[in-house]
């Protein structure tokens, strides 16, 4: 019977978890921890209300939705169904009562401290978290058992019969957190999914919509340019300086276009196979002269030989967009590093700065068009770049703290002849450093 009684409960605890998936993953509702308190408060009261009761002691999964409301849905939801716990125990009512309010107050103090560190692991390491926290009301509930049976004079030595309703109770309440944070987990990477496939999307239309325009447009201005040369030719004084004034502006206008070019969809004129250690040692060193101007300083680790079959011209395009952006975003007197180490498949390249951070959100737009935190500029460097590195089939990932800094990671695949040799074969170390 209490196998049965159990396994009901697990269906319970489940209920929340497929409602917020199937009926509430588009609407606000489903993200609110009010409502996700209300969802696991009224699974844990149900909980407690079709409990087992033997021994003395109600048997139930009451404190399964108080973990996962703790850690998915945060210490307000927790709250909530803490009080939906109590709320169920008072009316169950029973020689145990006291005991029952001290277990649920134990239960949910573990979780409600720690909840906040449980959003740093990723999605498997936050699986195995809420499995491991799932033990704590277990052990709460097994010294309540103790305590009360020592005081009610309930024999436990010897007492095969409770010994196996706690082995019993103990798996089936790992396997029911273990399905309910598999579900969010799987909720979760759903929705992040159809972001990434929405954005996605969005880029394109973006992409090619730039792309037609950019066509469009630089045609007449190559031949107003053209012109505008040869009429330079030919005039003197103080219209010269006008002139130049309109080619240099002219040429900014080719370079805004040629950046939506680049971003609809970048063009390799030139694959070969490239030293990467080279061609960051390229860029940062172009980039000094710029870093000491801002009073930035400006240094590189670059350990060991990286090579990568690419567009040398579109590479260097894409790291000076990086380390510019990152050196814009540093005060004076503050450090911009960039770093390149080298896995069996990859090379991983970091630029740090010491800037002024964003924040969470700002992070999240990172590569968005027109998204830019500068108070002149229209985003396009940064989105040309991960586009750029995303079309090499490497990725860009961005962190941040406000008032700290920033890091951008890069990943790169290596050229599969360089994988074929790691091993055999190790690089000279270099490193680089500038003063600015």
């Amino acid at each position: 019977m209490l196998i049965e009684k159990l396994l009901l409960h697990v269906l319970i605890i489940l209920a929340p978890v497929l409602i917020q998936t199937s009926l509430l993953e588009n609407h606000r509702l489903g993200k609110s921890p009010v409502f996700i308190g209300v969802l696991h408060g009224i699974a844990a009261f149900m909980c407690l209300i079709f409990a087992y009761e033997s021994f003395g002691l109600y048997w139930d999964f009451r404190y399964i939705p108080l973990v996962l409301s703790m850690l998915y849905g945060g210490r307000k939801a927790g709250v909530i169904v803490f009080v939906f716990i109590i709320s169920a125990r008072i009316i169950n009512g029973g020689d145990a009562i006291v005991f029952g309010f001290v277990s649920a107050l134990l239960a949910g103090l573990l979780p409600f401290l720690i909840s906040n560190r449980f959003w740093s692991f990723s999605p498997k390491k936050r699986v195995t978290f809420a499995v491991l926290l799932g033990f704590w009301p277990a052990l709460v509930m097994l010294g309540i058992l103790l305590a009360f049976a020592f005081i009610t004079g309930v024999p436990v030595s010897g007492n095969r019969e409770m010994g196996l309703y706690v082995l019993i109770f103990g798996g089936i309440q790992v396997l029911g957190v273990g399905l309910a944070a598999q579900l969010n987990e799987w909720m979760i990477e759903k929705k992040l999914l159809r972001e990434e496939i929405m954005k996605s999307e969005k880029l394109n239309t973006l992409g090619e919509l730039a792309a037609s325009i950019a066509h469009e447009v630089r045609n007449p201005l190559t031949v107003v340019k053209g012109f505008l040369q040869l009429m330079k030719k030919q005039v003197t004084g103080d219209h010269d300086e006008y002139l130049k004034i309109v080619l240099s502006e002219l040429g900014r206008a080719e370079d805004i276009i040629n950046d939506y070019l680049n971003f609809a969809k970048p063009e390799f004129e030139k694959v070969e196979k490239i030293n990467l250690r080279e061609v960051l040692s390229d860029v940062t060193v172009l980039l000094n002269a710029y870093a000491l101007k801002e009073g930035v300083y400006l240094e590189a680790h670059l350990h060991e030989d990286a090579h990568l079959l690419t567009d040398r011209n579109k590479l260097k395009q894409a790291f000076v967009n990086i380390i510019k952006n990152a050196i814009e975003a540093t005060p004076p007197q503050g450090n911009v590093t960039v770093n390149l180490e080298v896995t069996h498949t990859q090379a991983v390249i970091t630029v740090a700065d010491t800037g002024k951070g964003m924040t969470k959100e700002q992070v999240s737009r990172i590569g968005t068009l027109f998204f830019t935190t500068k108070d002149r500029g229209t985003g396009l460097g940064t989105s040309v770049s991960m586009r750029i590195i995303g079309a090499m089939g490497g990725h860009v990932h961005y962190t941040s703290i406000v008032n700290k800094g920033t890091v951008a990671t890069i990943s790169l695949p290596l050229d599969s002849e360089r994988q074929g040799k790691y091993e055999s074969k190790p690089s000279n170390t270099y490193s680089n450093n500038l003063n600015a």
